[in-house]
């Protein structure tokens, strides 16, 4: 929540640069109020204007403020909106470690010629939710109540509606992100396909959605038989889930969004080993980025058509489970062997890809923890891409950079193509082979594209990690919702 002063704020927060310049802005009246203290604590280290410290006094009832929490920003010309997240971050978990739900920011002590106050306002907006998520656990709560950041008075000269509107922004993108972090981390047990579903329903409720839930039967009639075929073994029923959003009616353009929603892969026959099964609740986060940008997007209301397309199921093991050696047929009418059925992620792909094309999409961009490969090739920072339309995938390189998010593209050659084509008993094999296995997923989903605009985001590396950041605890990072709903906002078709 962002007010202005209420005069019952006793905890200030400014930012400081690194440099050996008079004291500005607040800082300097609070120099003057203080007798010079601020410069003297300079002098002596204890403020610092390194990036990433912390330093906080007092001011002994000498001013309305008790406390000042000074955020050291580093070198200015080295600052820019992804320093400025942090710094935020930084801040918001230091503010929540020392149990202070209320704090007046000065925001433009945070501008600069690179970074304006409104670029710093959707920074605060993204970061004071994202730094302030917590894991949904299961374990037994004390009494104590849970804190909250309940207030945050920003003190700027620029515009108000500006930065009210710049925060709103950044307050959308933290929140969709963390719904995001939620969904991943929640147990397979409790988000089956059917609550993945249900989620999906209640956001359409909220923000005006088109919702269309494709049954076990309404899949079997429109011939999916790649989704069905990873269904085959499970107790669950699949859910083939579609989102709708009209934002620009005169518009012929829509954007297709594709998330994999693999509720627990055991890896079926192909089974993973006792190590690599644990934590294949999250093989879902592709469908958890989908349904957190279109929260963004029901937040924002951007000017854009988007169909988003979550086909969800888990995939386990039954005397009724599909096998390798099998060969099944596409919505598209393509038919594919199966040589791996821990490959599923592509085949669910393939009919939602399809079917996002059935409900008109000019332009495609999937996202699914598909590959160990992408992992194996570019590590647990960088997402894996991959495309059929370069100027498609720089516009949403372009909101990846933007949303502190990076991507590498890989390539798909003519021998990739001919390797996932290279089945003596199908039109399409699911995995020719170990090498360059990223790569060949992408290559496979390529033949469903039939040459619509689009681009391939294998988040493996990505949706998960096991260290704490400045913006969050370890677990589900909510990657790409951001990126997803920022290229929305910014599509030019």
């Amino acid at each position: 929540m962002y007010e202005a002063l209420t005069g019952n704020e006793e905890t200030l927060i400014t930012g400081l640069f690194k440099k050996n310049q008079p004291l500005q802005g607040v800082l300097s009246e609070l120099d003057d109020s203080l007798e010079g203290h601020v410069t003297a604590l300079l002098k002596d280290g204890d403020i610092k204007g390194d990036r990433m410290a912390v330093s906080k006094i007092f001011t002994l009832g000498k001013t309305s403020m008790k406390r000042v929490y000074i955020s050291g920003l580093g070198k200015e010309q080295d600052w820019n909106f992804e320093r400025a997240r942090e710094a935020f971050g930084q801040l918001i978990r230091q503010l929540l470690a020392d149990k202070r739900t209320e704090a007046a920011i000065d925001l433009d002590s945070f501008a600069t010629e690179r970074v304006s106050t409104l670029d710093a306002a959707h920074a605060l907006g993204e970061a004071l939710e994202l730094a302030s998520y917590k894991l949904k656990d299961y374990k037994h709560k004390s009494n104590e109540p849970e804190r909250a950041i309940g207030q945050m008075a920003v003190l700027t000269k620029e515009d108000s509606s500006e930065v009210k509107a710049a925060l709103f922004v950044g307050t959308a993108h933290g929140k969709g992100t963390n719904s995001a972090r939620t969904l991943v981390n929640t147990p397979s047990n409790i988000l089956t396909a059917a609550e993945m579903a249900d989620y999906a329903r209640k956001l359409s409720e909220v923000y005006g959605f088109e919702c269309e839930i494709l049954e076990k039967e309404d899949m079997q009639k429109l011939g999916m038989g790649a989704m069905l075929a990873v269904n085959q073994g499970s107790v669950e029923p699949p859910k083939m889930i579609v989102l709708t959003y009209t934002g620009n009616e005169a518009s012929t353009d829509k954007i297709g969004l594709v998330g994999k929603g693999i509720t627990f892969d055991t890896g079926g026959y192909s089974i993973k080993t006792k190590s690599g099964i644990v934590g294949m609740k999250t093989d879902m986060g592709g469908a958890a980025a989908v349904l957190g940008a279109m929260e963004i997007i029901g937040e924002l209301k951007p000017e854009q058509n988007v169909v988003a397309v979550i086909p969800s199921t888990d995939n386990v093991i039954s005397a009724s489970a599909f096998r390798p050696d099998d060969v099944i047929i596409s919505m598209s009418g393509k038919t594919i062997e199966i040589l791996n059925t821990d490959a599923e992620g592509r085949l669910v792909l393939a009919d939602a890809i399809t079917y996002a094309k059935h409900h008109g999409a000019t332009h495609l961009v999937d996202v699914a923890t598909l590959t160990g490969g992408v992992i194996v090739a570019l590590g647990n920072e960088m997402t894996g891409a991959t495309t059929n339309n370069e100027a498609l995938f720089e516009q949403v390189n372009a909101a990846s950079k933007e949303c502190g998010e990076p991507m590498w593209l890989l390539p798909i050659t003519e021998k990739d193509t001919e390797r996932v084509k290279s089945s003596k008993m199908a039109d399409l094999s699911n995995s020719p082979g170990r090498e360059g296995h990223a790569i060949m997923a992408a290559a496979f989903l390529k033949e469903f594209t039939e040459g619509t605009p689009w681009v391939h985001l294998d988040i493996a590396g990505t949706a998960v990690t096991s260290k704490e950041t400045k913006l969050g605890p370890s677990g589900a990072t909510g990657v790409m919702a951001r990126t997803l709903a920022s290229f929305v906002e910014n599509f030019e078709g």
